[in-house]
C-alpha cells in the first residue's frame, strides 16, 4: 500500500475522508464496529478488536488515573481503521509522502505542514477535528502520529520537527508504551467497563459523530 502513497494519492484521501461524509454514528458503535474487521497489522491475534482498544485504556487508566483524556485516547485510537469496512485499505507505519530529504518542506517547519501516507491515524485525527471533539493537543498528537514509528521510536525526520512536535514527542512515546504491551489474551470484561469508558466519551467526543 506504501508504493501506492504519491503525493497526489494522500492529497485526494484527504479530500475523499477529511469531509467525515461516510456515516454518523457514536464512538461506542464504532469501536463495536472494530469487531467487523480483520486487523492486518495483527493477522495472528483471535480474539475481537475492540477488546485491544479496553486493554490499551485500561493500562494507561493504572498509570495515569488523573488523565481521563489520556485513557480515551487509548480506547479510540485505532478506530479509524474502520474505513476498512468502507473498503479502504488498511496501512500500517506512517512514512511522509515521498520527497528528498526536505522535498517540498522546509527545514523545522513542523508535522502539521507534512502530509503523512494516508491511514487510520490520519482519518481519526480529521474525524476528531471535524467534530470538534475537545481532547488536548497531547492526546490529538497521540491519535495521529502512533503509527508513525520512524519518528517516535527511530529518531527519523526531526529535521522537519518544530519546537512544538518535539514537546508532544514524549507524549507519543509514552502512549505507545500501552499501545504495544497492553494486548494480551488476559481479555477484559468490556461490559463492566462500558459505562465508564462512556463517561468520558460523553466529556470529549458526546453524540452521533460525522465519519
Amino acid at each position: 500500500m506504501h508504493k501506492h502513497q504519491t503525493l497526489d494519492f494522500v492529497k485526494q484521501k484527504h479530500a475523499e475522508w477529511a469531509g467525515c461524509t461516510h456515516s454518523h454514528m457514536t464512538v461506542m458503535e464504532s469501536i463495536d464496529r472494530l469487531d467487523q474487521l480483520i486487523d492486518e497489522s495483527d493477522p495472528d491475534v483471535d480474539f475481537p478488536n475492540s477488546f485491544h482498544a479496553f486493554q490499551t485504556a485500561e493500562g494507561i487508566r493504572r498509570e495515569h488515573p488523573d488523565k481521563d483524556w489520556f485513557q480515551l485516547v487509548g480506547l479510540i485510537h485505532d478506530i479509524g481503521k474502520i474505513m476498512a469496512l468502507w473498503g479502504e485499505p488498511q496501512v500500517g507505519d506512517r512514512l511522509t509522502a515521498p520527497s528528498t530529504e526536505c522535498g517540498i518542506y522546509k527545514t523545522h517547519c513542523g508535522l502539521d505542514d507534512v502530509l503523512m501516507s494516508w491511514g487510520h491515524d490520519e482519518y481519526l485525527y480529521q474525524v476528531m477535528k471535524f467534530n470538534k471533539c475537545p481532547i488536548p493537543e497531547e492526546g490529538l498528537y497521540m491519535i495521529r502520529f502512533h503509527s508513525f514509528y520512524p519518528w517516535h521510536t527511530h529518531g527519523n525526520y526531526m529535521h522537519l520537527c518544530n519546537e512544538k512536535d518535539l514537546k508532544m514527542l514524549p507524549w507519543v512515546k509514552e502512549f505507545n508504551k500501552f499501545d504495544l504491551y497492553t494486548k494480551s489474551t488476559d481479555l477484559p470484561d468490556v461490559e463492566q467497563l462500558k459505562p465508564y469508558y462512556q463517561s468520558l466519551i460523553d466529556k470529549y467526543c458526546p453524540g452521533v459523530l460525522s465519519w
